[in-house]
């Protein structure tokens, strides 16, 4: 029941962060942080892997909240609708590269000092692997690629994934030294009170 309790809890403040993040620009401004979304995935997927609820229900729901949230920024907010179109669906398996990897990585794995730089490869490989499929369906199908070449999406890449990469892993690398943190005191404290 404590562990369920808990992965609500992680999940629930997960959500709260996609929503507050995901309303302005992908890499932040002075006045916003970068959207978390592609993070948030990531630590869905490590955190809800050994939930007794089916993990495809929290999936799901953090697809509906992104497109809630684009709506709302959208329709309310005047936020550029320059994303939406048929590329839009393609943040579907965007998005699930992260979910996976984040399963993968807890199913082998748990989330300390010595794991993490096999953390830090596999969120790199899923947000590479996440990058390539948004940014290509984008390329493609958005329409608003004028003269489509291999140049230009050369260009596009070079221009956009070094901040997409670094989001990422700087929010991991923050969810990572928190959840080492916080183990590493419950530890303390229970060998402190001899509950070891």
């Amino acid at each position: 029941m404590q562990l369920q309790t808990r992965q609500a809890g992680i999940f629930t403040a997960l959500v709260l962060l996609m929503a507050a993040t995901r309303f302005y620009s992908h890499f932040g401004s002075a006045v916003s942080l970068p959207d978390a979304s592609l993070a948030v995935f990531f630590l869905a997927g490590f955190y809800l892997a050994r939930t007794a609820w089916p993990a495809a229900v929290a999936f799901v729901f953090l697809l509906l909240v992104a497109g809630g949230v684009d709506y709302y920024a959208i329709a309310f907010r005047g936020v550029s609708d320059a994303c939406i179109s048929p590329a839009y669906w393609f943040l579907i398996p965007t998005y699930a590269c992260l979910w996976y990897a984040g399963r993968w990585f807890a199913a082998r794995q748990q989330m300390n000092w010595s794991n993490l730089g096999l953390l830090a490869a596999a969120a790199w490989c899923s947000t590479t692997a996440a990058f390539l499929i948004s940014n290509t369906s984008y390329y493609l199908l958005s329409g608003h690629v004028s003269n489509p070449g291999p140049m230009q999406y050369t260009a596009g890449i070079a221009k956009y994934y070094p901040p997409y990469l670094s989001c990422t892993l700087l929010y991991l690398a923050c969810a990572a030294m928190l959840h080492v943190l916080l183990v590493n005191t419950g530890k303390n404290a229970a060998h402190s009170s001899g509950r070891v």
